[in-house]
């Protein structure tokens, strides 16, 4: 629905500013120790920033292909058919996108019109439902079950109709830390097959996961990954998300209408940090010693509030811990987040803007994509409250 404001027609009456863009204000203005937002607050990778400023210096500084350097799409290939046995043709089926917001963006864009629904899972990254409802569609919300947030399947085969023409998963998962199963994944393949749905697969944390657990991208699942369009991340992945670089794989049948709107969107992404990227992506060890290295920060930081009344939930994936309050405060979450800032210094992310009706479970995400020095001193704070 159009609603005026003055005279602007808004297209998103009821979108705000984004809760990071809020916790991380707030944590300035009281110099909070910052756990809210996601990114890292360590130094990223010499030898890639060595490559950048070489590619830089070189000339690699005009217009790239509007699908992507040539070069990294052709890594991108090579590092899916490593990890997933999977075939994507490097000049069809791959483009190179400025990160991974724009990347679903423009996916929703070219497929979603009006009145077409589309299924989210809530608690869900903020991009999703305000993506859809601009371009005309319809969001649908399927519950994750707290306190693992795994699939309700007696709920989401009921959801679909007729109408539905794209399902939004994200795995491992924001903000819960959460990670699908390869029984899921199955499952997904045979509800939608034969259907006229899209998954849209965010995939950005898929080299972030613990525990001995496997990745299960939608690309390991032939029928699925025939519907699929899959979004990947190296701001993510290498610790660099001010580069904004991110990545979609899809068929070429997929890829010819998406890069029809990307054209018209970004047209073409920075051409030295992607040509330093594909040499980058040379060496796997780069991205595949991501799970242990963000693993051990994780234990480190759940060791070091051991003596906090904070209950860590399970976590899987991701840089994202969350921590149930209940045994300290009944406040509502976002009350919690802002309180822990100004009274305790330490700031966070409630969970309850990521479900629609704000609902409160008593949980707060911490970032632990940080310096052992920070989380120590996060946990110290955590452990006097």
């Amino acid at each position: 629905m159009k609603l005026y404001e003055g005279n602007i027609i808004t297209k998103l009456p009821q979108t705000g500013t984004s809760i990071f863009a809020v916790m991380s204000q707030l944590a300035n203005e009281h110099n909070a120790v910052n756990l809210s937002q996601g990114f890292p607050d360590f130094p990223i990778s010499e030898e890639l920033v060595d490559m950048v400023t070489h590619y830089m210096k070189d000339g690699y500084n005009q217009y790239a292909p509007m699908p992507g350097v040539p070069a990294l799409r052709s890594m991108i290939s090579q590092m899916f058919k490593q990890n997933h046995g999977a075939d994507y043709d490097a000049d069809n089926e791959i483009t190179i996108t400025a990160g991974a917001t724009q990347a679903i963006y423009t996916a929703i864009s070219a497929f979603i019109t009006k009145d077409d629904e589309v299924i989210i899972f809530e608690p869900s990254y903020d991009s999703y439902a305000p993506s859809v409802t601009v371009n005309g569609g319809l969001v649908k919300y399927a519950r994750l079950q707290y306190p693992d947030y795994s699939i309700n399947w007696d709920e989401l085969p009921r959801m679909i109709s007729s109408n539905t023409r794209m399902i939004i998963l994200n795995s491992p998962h924001n903000p819960t830390g959460s990670v699908i199963s390869e029984d899921d994944m199955k499952r997904l393949e045979t509800l939608i097959k034969g259907r006229d749905i899209i998954l849209l697969s965010d995939e950005v944390y898929e080299h972030l996961i613990f525990d001995g657990l496997q990745h299960q991208s939608a690309s390991r699942f032939p029928d699925l990954a025939n519907q699929s369009l899959i979004v990947g991340s190296f701001g993510k992945t290498f610790h660099t998300t001010g580069w904004k670089t991110g990545f979609i794989l899809a068929p070429k049948k997929l890829t010819t209408e998406f890069r029809k709107v990307h054209q018209f969107v970004v047209f073409a992404v920075n051409t030295p940090i992607q040509h330093a990227v594909a040499e980058y992506l040379k060496n796997p060890d780069n991205y595949n010693s991501l799970g242990s290295f963000y693993q051990q920060k994780r234990d480190y930081f759940l060791e070091a509030i051991k003596g906090s009344k904070f209950k860590p939930l399970a976590c899987h994936g991701t840089y994202f811990q969350l921590l149930d309050y209940s045994a300290i405060s009944d406040e509502p979450e976002m009350e919690m987040a802002k309180r822990l800032i100004t009274e305790f210094g330490i700031a966070s992310v409630p969970v309850s803007p990521f479900y629609r009706t704000h609902e409160n479970n008593k949980t707060l995400r911490f970032c632990f994509a940080k310096k052992e020095s920070t989380l120590k001193e996060a946990a110290d704070i955590l452990c006097k409250i």
